[in-house]
């Protein structure tokens, strides 16, 4: 299934990186889209990550028992 580059700056870079790493062009694209995918999933589980800790840390908080209602919200701004 061959694709066409039309752009010349992507086929510079593409030939860059293909000499570079000794690699033919075709190799290149592959190495280049296998990293980048590679460097999305790593950030996304990073922020799965961060998010997860976030809610065992809110987790973690004691609960009041108090409810948070129409009366409570207009406490917090004298009404």
């Amino acid at each position: 299934m061959p694709f066409h580059v039309r752009d010349p700056e992507t086929d510079a870079l593409v030939r860059q990186l293909a000499e570079k790493t000794k690699l033919g062009i075709t190799e290149a694209v592959k190495l280049a889209a296998t990293e980048a995918l590679a460097s999305r999933e790593k950030a996304r589980a990073e922020k799965l990550a961060a998010m997860e800790a976030i809610c065992a840390e809110f987790d973690a908080l004691p609960r009041t028992g108090l409810k948070a209602d129409k009366a409570f919200f207009d406490s917090l701004n004298d009404e």
